[in-house]
Formats: structure tokens, sequence, C-alpha cells
């Protein structure tokens, strides 16, 4: 009796393939590996980061040889995930698969290239973080147990394959960050320098947000879209400015949401806890939310039954 049930739920389901095709990928290419991807971000910041994630002591003199090692297995693996992508997302004239291995080749190398400008912007993240927390007592706490900065790290990485045009593995390596973190950063958004991060949770960054230097952001601050251009059968159109502009020298306060492609907070603007932004801000303002009014509850002492009510 289980068995014939069995037969029928498996028949149902393979029958299921066969119409709901959004959600099937059979016979096409391989898609990337997220564990591949997972492992390559890994790589990267151990490349990024020397000494400070592996579980052996690294010494200067093994240093050429351990980026060797790191830099060789990323080239190989990232240039076969890209390969998978771009064979997924084939241009409107298909191409060859020596064709396909040689641009995903070509970018991974144009990838690899960047890997010291990607250092220069962490460690002004990393003094940003340290000058911003009166909590953080060196560099070296900040880079081994700060999330933000891990989110921001795999962010600066997956930003550089974004605008590259690499299809899927940008976006595999933020949502690897944001389930490590809470934190979701998409990787086409635009992060200056000297970014810091506190706390982090819940933190949404979008896709076309652009954001200065010397930012800082707190935790459950949304940098979101306030509303989506439809076509004429109501779909919502892909691209176009969405989310806002923060300019230079702005902190944003715990939960915090700012809304929409239009919106810009001006420059050395501090915009506090709980706000709710939809319009612009000029530069040097200060916005805060309207402090609620708190109801107190005093019981007399020889009645439980009187109950006095203030407010401040």
């Amino acid at each position: 009796m289980p068995d014939r049930k069995l037969c029928d739920i498996i028949n149902e389901i393979l029958d299921s393939y066969t119409v709901d095709e959004g959600i099937n990928h059979l016979q096409g290419p391989n898609l990337p590996s997220r564990e591949a991807v997972e492992e390559i971000i890994i790589d990267i910041i151990n490349v990024v980061f020397p000494g400070y994630y592996e579980k052996l002591e690294l010494t200067r003199e093994e240093i050429r040889l351990y980026v060797w090692e790191k830099i060789i297995a990323v080239y190989h693996s990232l240039s076969a995930e890209i390969a998978k992508s771009l064979k997924t997302a084939q241009p409107p004239v298909p191409e060859s698969d020596e064709q396909i291995m040689y641009r995903a080749v070509e970018a991974t190398v144009t990838f690899l290239s960047r890997i010291p400008y990607v250092r220069d912007m962490l460690y002004g993240d990393v003094q940003a973080a340290y000058e911003g927390d009166p909590a953080a007592k060196s560099l070296d706490e900040i880079i081994v147990s700060y999330p933000g900065l891990f989110a921001i790290t795999v962010y600066r990485v997956a930003h550089e394959l974004f605008h590259l045009n690499i299809p899927f593995i940008p976006r595999i390596m933020t949502e690897f960050a944001h389930s490590k973190t809470g934190i979701d950063i998409h990787p086409g958004a635009h992060i200056g320098k000297n970014f810091f991060i506190d706390h982090g949770t819940g933190i949404v960054i979008g896709e076309t947000t652009g954001i200065g230097e010397n930012v800082r952001i707190y935790q459950g601050v949304t940098l979101g879209a306030l509303s989506f251009r439809k076509d004429a059968d109501g779909r919502i159109m892909k691209g176009g400015k969405r989310h806002p502009t923060i300019e230079d020298n702005v902190v944003i306060y715990a939960g915090a949401t700012i809304l929409g492609g239009e919106t810009v907070v001006g420059k050395n603007s501090i915009i506090g806890g709980n706000v709710w932004l939809l319009k612009s801000v000029p530069p040097d303002t200060t916005i805060t939310h309207q402090p609620p009014k708190l109801a107190y509850k005093e019981t007399d002492s020889k009645s439980s039954n009187d109950v006095y009510m203030y407010y401040i």
C-alpha cells in the first residue's frame, strides 16, 4: 500500500515538471554552483585579509606561495562558474563553448586585477569602523568579528563582478553574506570609501542606491524603492533609478527608512532613528522622528484597583 501511494506521489511530481516550466531547469546548461561560489568568496576573503581566517599561522615567508595557491584556485573555479553563467544567459546570437570560455577567462583575469583596489577600499572601511565605534578595541577585532565588515567585503567583491556583467554570481555572493549577517546589500549598489555598518542586522540596500564617502548606517535601515513603473499589462518594469542617493558624511540611525529614486540625502546630514523619509533632504540637515508620548501607570498601594495614568 505505501509503495503504491509513493508511486502516485512521484508520478504527480513528475507530471508537474511538464507544466511549471518557470521553476524547472531541465535539459539546459548547468547553473553556477552556490557551493562553489561560496568557496570562491571565502578564498578571496583570505587573500584580501591574509592571516585572519586560516586555522594555521601564516608568516611573511609563506605569503607568496599562499597567495599563488589561492589565486590559481580562484582563477580556475571562478572562470568555470562564470562560463556556466554566460552559457545560461546567452546573448541573442548564441556563442560557441570556446567563445564563452574565452569571455569567462577574460572576465576572471579582469576581476583578479581589481583585488588590490578592493583591498584599498576595505582598508578604509576597517578604519571607518574603528573610528566610528567606541567599542572597537583594534582593527584585528573588526576584521575577524564584525558582521558589517563581512557584508561590505562580500559586497565589494560582488560589485566588481556585477560591473563586468556577470550573471547570477554577484547575487549569489551577496545573498551568502545576507544569510550570514542579516545584511542585504545588492551588488549593483554604488558605495563610496570609508563605509561603516554598525550592528547591521536588518539593513537593506537596494540595487540602484548611491552612497557617498564616510557614510555610517545602523541596524534596521532600509534604502529602498518607493514605487515601481509598470507596463500596459500592469507588470513591473525592470531597470531605472529606484533607490535613494546618500551623499558624503551622512549618518543614518537605526530603523530609518529612506525610499525613492529621486530622494537625495545631502552631505553632512543626520537621519534619526525610525524616520520615514520620502523626500530629499538638503545638506547639513538633521531629521528626527517626533518622539511618542509615553504612558506610565501607577497603582495606589492602598487599593490595587486604582490606576493613575500620566504622560511625559
